[in-house]
């Protein structure tokens, strides 16, 4: 009694107020909702990272998360572009480093469940992805020689670093840049989305729990059963809503007149000439397993113009969206998907998507089941001191 009373607040706080009422759903129906469970997932891994998961890791990365020494001018920090009162986004349409960017932040939720990293993929670990906004020039502009002495002179990161790797910083800058990329990891990795409204309907759906499920709005239900029906699932399935891969969706390239965003081709080519990819000395994988994907990747021209498919998961709090910022509000991504022209799609091959014609009802059912993937989440942690 006192679960489903708390679930209904849930509903009831995170949802618009809506018709109750269990609709009919087929056997199917429940098993393509199944697979968009259970939440939350176990604890993410990476066996490129030895310290991902390790409490003296994860505090010197939440340390460094919000030092502003890592940049060239000592005024930007990783939290600058992922601020914890925005969803670990910044709510922009494009970025803003030492200048705007070319693509918007993405949010760093749930982010460690990811094989490729960035619209574009040009990183193959969280680790190899923290270390790009050091050393790019419009973000914060550093050098791995600059970094290192910063570790190596403050006595707080320095013990702060000991305690997560079990020495003092030493005498290889590289090394010591990757090390406080993989504790940086070792922070984001922690940052996992609590249950949202539709966990608690597809947890109550799967038991046949009616009373419960019943509980999830009408609108929410009609929105998941067109998501099912539509095929948005065939790109964002399973708990995270998202096949972690790439796509061209319709959305143009062009940064600004004359100059394109390459997206997925210039990403990969990217990735293959960086010595910090998993295929690198870096790597803690002995085995290299992990690094199959990477050594396997094929770079295609077909991957010219494609972008990283996002989770869905607190979607509805996430504006603006695409890889440009280009569409403000969850409505007008809907409604992108429903007109998407077909001249627009610039991929070689099968279409990824096509116009689903959904009228007007249709556009807001699908807004309230998009909505219901977000949750409301806790307010961020100060840190506790590295080396009281």
């Amino acid at each position: 009694m006192i679960r489903a009373l708390l679930v209904a607040g849930m509903l009831a706080a995170a949802l618009p107020a809506a018709g109750q009422g269990l609709l009919s759903w087929s056997d199917r129906e429940v098993a393509a909702v199944r697979l968009h469970g259970p939440w939350p997932p176990a604890a993410p891994r990476d066996a490129s990272n030895r310290v991902l998961g390790k409490p003296s890791a994860i505090l010197l990365g939440q340390h460094l998360f919000n030092e502003t020494r890592l940049s060239s001018n000592g005024m930007t920090s990783c939290a600058d572009c992922h601020q914890p009162g925005l969803n670990w986004s910044d709510g922009r349409k494009r970025g803003l480093g030492l200048v705007e960017l070319d693509r918007r932040t993405p949010t760093l939720w749930n982010v460690a469940f990811q094989y490729w990293f960035g619209w574009d993929g040009a990183s193959d670990s969280l680790w190899m992805q923290s270390i790009r906004p050091i050393l790019d020039k419009r973000e914060m502009d550093n050098t791995p020689a600059a970094v290192a002495r910063l570790m190596r002179e403050d006595k707080t990161l320095a013990c702060g670093y000991e305690r997560a790797f079990g020495a003092p910083p030493g005498s290889d800058d590289e090394q010591v840049l990757v090390d406080i990329a993989k504790a940086l990891a070792a922070f984001q990795a922690t940052l996992i989305t609590p249950r949202s409204p539709f966990d608690e309907f597809r947890d109550a759906l799967v038991i046949k729990d009616t009373a419960r499920a019943a509980l999830y709005p009408s609108a929410a239900q009609r929105g998941l059963k067109l998501f099912l029906d539509k095929g948005c699932n065939n790109c964002h399935f399973g708990p995270h809503f998202t096949n972690g891969e790439f796509g061209d969706i319709g959305i143009a390239f062009f940064i600004r007149p004359g100059e394109v965003d390459q997206g997925r081709f210039g990403g990969i080519a990217k990735l293959q000439e960086s010595h910090f990819n998993r295929l690198g000395r870096f790597s803690d994988d002995a085995s290299g397993a992990d690094a199959t994907r990477t050594r396997h990747i094929d770079r295609q021209h077909k991957n010219f113009g494609e972008f990283k498919v996002p989770s869905l998961r607190q979607v509805g709090q996430t504006a603006p969206y695409m890889h440009d910022g280009s569409l403000p509000t969850l409505e007008s991504v809907v409604k992108h998907y429903s007109e998407v022209s077909a001249d627009r799609l610039h991929s070689d091959g099968a279409p990824l998507v096509r116009a689903l014609g959904l009228t007007a009802e249709e556009n807001s059912d699908l807004v309230a089941f998009l909505r219901s993937l977000d949750a409301p989440t806790p307010k961020p942690t100060t840190p506790a001191p590295l080396c009281p």
